[in-house]
Formats: structure tokens, sequence, C-alpha cells
């Protein structure tokens, strides 16, 4: 997606059901414009997965949705961080400026930021935005 405006969104959680729940509310949310990839646990035999996140699916989730306004990651918890860092030092030294992992909450923060990113804002916008909704009041 070379050339895209928009930021595009990768989903890291340790459950591989739970990434493809948010990629999917995120998604509808964001529409068209903004691609979103979901990763999620650990692949074992035949496709099977176990809870865990792994640094090189991270990376060609990136690699394959990275454009010059940015690739945002969004994870769950704990070691989803490590791996997100392990996957971003494997990219091209030139992309790596434009990714960014975000401090945000999972589902809030991946439909706060999708909807932020269709609207064309930068990656610094985008995670801000997911970020804040750490604040969102629920009741």
């Amino acid at each position: 997606m070379v050339g895209s405006p928009f930021v595009n969104l990768v989903i890291i959680s340790h459950s591989a059901q739970l990434a493809e729940g948010v990629r999917e509310i995120a998604q509808q949310m964001a529409g068209d414009d903004v691609l979103i990839a979901a990763v999620g646990g650990l692949c074992i035999d035949q496709g099977d997965t176990v809870l865990g996140t792994d640094p090189l699916r991270i990376a060609a989730a990136v690699r394959s949705l990275w454009t010059p306004a940015g690739v945002l990651l969004l994870v769950d918890m704990g070691s989803a961080v490590l791996s997100a860092e392990e996957a971003l030092a494997l990219l091209p030294a030139e992309q790596q400026p434009r990714c960014l992992i975000s401090n945000a909450p999972l589902v809030e923060g991946a439909i706060v930021a999708a909807v932020e990113a269709s609207l064309g804002n930068s990656l610094a916008q985008v995670n801000a935005a997911a970020e804040a909704a750490a604040t969102l009041r629920k009741v």
C-alpha cells in the first residue's frame, strides 16, 4: 500500500480471535481507505494457533501495510509490546520511523485510531487520539 495517504493499523493480541474481532470492528468504523491487519497467537501445526505473539508475523503484517503516512501498532499487553518492538527492528531502516507502537487500550484505541486514520490524520494525531481513549468514560 505504498503511497496511501492514510495511516494503516496492525492489531496485535495474544489471541487470534481477539485480534480478528478488534480488526473487524475497527475496519467497519474506518471504511475501505484504511487497511487493518490482525496478528494474534502463535501458529502451530496445520495453521492452528495458541496464545502468544510472533514478531515475524507482526513484521510481515507491517511490511504488507506500510505506507509513508505510517503504520500504527496497537497491542494488548506485556510480551505483545516486546514482539512489536522486535518486529519493528526487522523492518528496513527507512520504514522504522513511520511505525509506532501505541500505548492505547486495544479495543477502544483501535476504534478511535481507525476513525482518525480514515479522516486522513497524521500518525502522531491518530496515536494521540487512540491513547486518549484510555480516559473515555463508559458509564
